[in-house]
């Protein structure tokens, strides 16, 4: 399982189509991560300021039809993610299908993301 973040509204703005956020234009792949801690690493380093709510979906890889090829960071891990962490990079859309749970953000009253319910 892995790990992508998004703003609920824009994972729900067109359900009847898989999901492409503009990373996949932009990078030529759709971000994940590999698990909890290290998605919360993520929250807190590049989403603090993203809509609310943010939900997190659980992927199942072996569901995707697009290949997912785990990768280094560039230039370098966020904060809290340890040195040699290979992120999940999704190379075409997410399939809603290959979507087993979305988890929801819990933030702490300072504005930090602390888990996923």
């Amino acid at each position: 399982m892995i790990y992508h973040v998004v703003p609920l509204a824009e994972w729900n703005a067109d359900p009847a189509r898989p999901y492409a956020p503009a990373s996949l234009t932009t990078d030529g792949f759709v971000h994940c991560s590999p698990d909890e801690a290290t998605t919360l690493a993520v929250v807190n380093a590049f989403y603090r300021d993203a809509p609310r709510p943010l939900v997190a979906l659980l992927l199942d890889e072996d569901r995707l039809t697009a290949r997912c090829v785990r990768e280094a960071p560039e230039p370098v891990p966020p904060p809290g993610v340890a040195a040699g962490t290979l992120f999940p990079h999704v190379f075409g859309p997410l399939d809603r299908e290959a979507v087993q749970r979305v988890l929801e953000v819990r933030w702490d009253d300072g504005g930090r993301a602390t888990g996923l319910c």
